[in-house]
C-alpha cells in the first residue's frame, strides 16, 4: 500500500464515522484475531494525544491490525515515542504517519495557561516544555491574534486552536530532524509523515498543507 492510499482509507473511514456509518467492528471478529495472532502490518502509524475522546480506532472506523496507535498527552514525541514510530515504519512496513491534534486540548491549554511557570508537577512540566515554543509559533501565525498584543488573555480559546495547530505540525515536521531512520524513509519514499486535526464537535479531521 501507498502513503497515499493508506492516508485515503483512513479519511475515508473518518467520513463513515462523522456520518454514524462505521464498519471496523467487522475486523474485531475471531477471524480477524486469530489471523493477526502471530504477525502484523498495519497500514498507518498514528500519534495522537492520550485525551479519552480521540480514540483513533474509532475515529478512523478501523479494526484490528489496520493501525499502529502511539497515545500521549499532546500528541508530543519524546525518544520512546520515536523508536516506537521507527519499529512501525522499519520493522512493520507502515508507509504513513499521521501527527493527530485536537481541538480544545488539555495539555495545549495548560501550556499556554502557566506562561512559562510551573504546574507543580515535574512531569507535567515535561510535557508543557515540549509544547511551550509553539505558543510563540502560534502568536506570529494565528489569525485570531491580529492586532491583538495579549492573545492568549483576550481571546484564550482562540489561541490555544492556534497553538493545538502550531504544535501538530511542529510535532510532524520535527521526526526527520529527530530520527535519521524516519528522514532516509522519507527521502527514500518509503514513508509520509501528514499533521492533521480532529473536531470534537463534528468528528472530522482535517489535514493540514
Amino acid at each position: 500500500m501507498t502513503p497515499d492510499e493508506a492516508l485515503q482509507k483512513l479519511m475515508d473511514g473518518n467520513k463513515r464515522y462523522v456520518e454514524g456509518q462505521m464498519t471496523g467492528t467487522k475486523l474485531c471478529d475471531v477471524t480477524t484475531r486469530t489471523s493477526l495472532a502471530k504477525s502484523q502490518k498495519p497500514y498507518a502509524i498514528i500519534l495522537t494525544c492520550s485525551d479519552s475522546r480521540v480514540p483513533p480506532e474509532v475515529i478512523f472506523d478501523k479494526g484490528l491490525g489496520e493501525i499502529f496507535v502511539i497515545r500521549v498527552a499532546g500528541n508530543v514525541p519524546d525518544p520512546v515515542v520515536l523508536g516506537s514510530i521507527e519499529y512501525a515504519a522499519e520493522h512493520l512496513g507502515s508507509p504513513l504517519v499521521m501527527v493527530l491534534g485536537h481541538e480544545r486540548c488539555g495539555a495545549v491549554s495548560a501550556t499556554v495557561g502557566t506562561k512559562g511557570k510551573s504546574t507543580g508537577s515535574v512531569n507535567i512540566d515535561a510535557i508543557v516544555k515540549t509544547i511551550a515554543p509553539n505558543v510563540k509559533n502560534a502568536a506570529k501565525d494565528c489569525e485570531a491574534c491580529k492586532g491583538e498584543i495579549k492573545c492568549a488573555d483576550t481571546k484564550k480559546d482562540a489561541f490555544v486552536e492556534c497553538v493545538v495547530d502550531a504544535n501538530a505540525r511542529t510535532v510532524a515536521a520535527g521526526l526527520t530532524k529527530k530520527s535519521k531512520i524516519l528522514k532516509h524513509m522519507v527521502a527514500e519514499k518509503k514513508i509520509k509523515i501528514v499533521a492533521a486535526k480532529y473536531d470534537l464537535d463534528d468528528g472530522a479531521v482535517t489535514l493540514f498543507k
